[in-house]
């Protein structure tokens, strides 16, 4: 049976949200031991909070904290451990688990680490060759911003990405999701792997500090180095393109069906004439060079419209995609669950859920990439909260029957949050008359396979 990569490798992941979570997660799916620590009067958000993600059959249940649907994509693969770090003698027992462990991941602000005694000086001094991986908003050090919270849906500011995305003469506008996390989730992969190779060649550990800011600029290199060429500033242009044209979104036959085009050379703009059925255009001076296209923009996309509203945004995929035109679908999340393609690739992972659990079979988004010699998968959830207890501070680093119950008492550890609030709950009608859901499906889980 082919290895998993990380077999044998032990990580204490002390992160909350989505960046590092997910890139937790993943490590499990490649065969790492993955413990999770939160306290119990500091949860994730994720479990219950504005980042759940919504509820298995929309049903919270009687222990919300272990069923939100992103905490559990997300988290899928850890042992769960509570444990009150702001509680010195705790953080004893952390330090003890530090010891015998390969990988630590933090997102604290940077000073909380540094008060607790845990920054990479003193954890280096309990484990020479641990490898500490650090998320913050801006990065360690003595920056203005340095000791600033911060996350993705208000960072865009920060990196540019806000000023250059909306339309023109608009504000300017986020991204519908954040995205800056998972460039987080997938840098964080990397340099861990790059860490773990040159501690195998060396021995040595390492401090990894990512400023989370720095890999949304990444994201618009083009307008960064604009400016330091040539000092242009770049504006809004919306779904449009400086050097394509035409560019933008299209609908299509059906409700809230659209579809994207991008043309690059004027023989594609032929093509696309001539797929249209109206080939006269490539030779009308309005519309033959590229510079002459963007001028009649808005005329070029009236025309494409007409045309596009009578397809299937597949079918125009097909027809441009054939003409080595680019051109994609724009898919809802029921596209990306149901496309056929998407289940070609195995994107898409069934997770059994013990009975007890009562979730039962769910699918969950894997990774974006697969290996011929990888054994990558998601191997289990994530257990309920501080299930591991007892295995990781009595089995595991030797902590006493007596200091067990004692941290019980004091609630320092615990299976239940430290406060168990009512979570709101609204019926899925209700959810599409407040603009909440566009739609929803009663027979998602037949379409899924479950």
């Amino acid at each position: 049976m082919t290895k998993s990569p990380f077999e044998n490798l032990r990580i204490i992941d002390s992160t909350y949200v989505f960046a590092m979570p997910y890139a937790g997660g993943i490590l499990g799916d490649m065969g790492a031991e993955v413990i999770k620590i939160e306290g119990p009067g500091h949860l994730d958000i994720v479990r219950g909070g504005q980042f759940s993600g919504g509820f298995p059959d929309n049903n919270p249940g009687e222990d919300y904290w272990n069923r939100s649907a992103s905490f559990n994509l997300l988290n899928r693969n850890k042992k769960s451990l509570t444990l009150d770090l702001s509680k010195e003698e705790c953080r004893e027992y952390l330090k003890e688990l530090i010891s015998i462990s390969d990988v630590m991941m933090e997102n604290y602000t940077p000073r909380v680490m540094k008060r607790w005694g845990l920054d990479y000086e003193n954890i280096k001094k309990i484990k020479p060759d641990l490898i500490l991986i650090s998320n913050t908003g801006y990065g360690h050090g003595e920056g203005p911003f340095s000791a600033y919270p911060a996350q993705a849906t208000t960072q865009e500011a920060t990196h540019g990405h806000c000023y250059i995305t909306g339309y023109n003469n608009d504000i300017p506008s986020k991204a519908g999701a954040s995205y800056v996390d998972f460039l987080a989730c997938w840098s964080g992969l990397f340099a861990v792997a790059s860490a773990l190779r040159y501690r195998n060649k060396t021995g040595k550990g390492q401090w990894i500090d990512i400023g989370m800011y720095q890999l949304g600029v990444m994201g618009t290199a083009e307008y960064i180095m604009d400016w330091q060429s040539n000092q242009n500033k770049s504006g809004r242009f919306g779904n449009r393109h400086p050097w394509r044209t035409p560019q933008g979104t299209y609908p299509c036959n059906g409700i809230d069906q659209w579809v994207v085009l991008s043309i690059g050379e004027d023989s594609q703009w032929a093509q696309l004439c001539e797929i249209m059925g109206k080939p006269e255009l490539a030779s009308d001076e309005k519309f033959a060079t590229l510079l002459n296209r963007r001028r009649y923009h808005d005329e070029i996309d009236q025309i494409i419209s007409e045309w596009t509203k009578t397809k299937n945004k597949y079918e125009i995929m097909e027809l441009l995609q054939n003409q080595n035109i680019p051109c994609g679908p724009v898919f809802d999340s029921a596209d990306c669950n149901l496309n056929p393609h998407y289940q070609e690739r195995g994107f898409i992972e069934r997770v059994e859920y013990p009975e007890f659990r009562n979730i039962g079979t769910r699918k969950i988004m894997g990774r974006p990439w697969k290996g011929s010699k990888l054994d990558a998968r998601v191997r289990a959830p994530i257990e309920p909260l501080g299930s591991s207890n007892s295995r990781i501070l009595q089995e595991l680093i030797g902590m006493s029957d007596k200091d067990y119950k004692d941290f019980i008492s004091k609630g320092f550890i615990a299976e239940k949050p430290a406060e168990i609030r009512e979570v709101p709950t609204s019926s899925l009608e209700e959810q599409v008359q407040s603009g909440r859901l566009a739609y929803f499906d009663t027979d998602y889980k037949s379409k899924l396979g479950i």
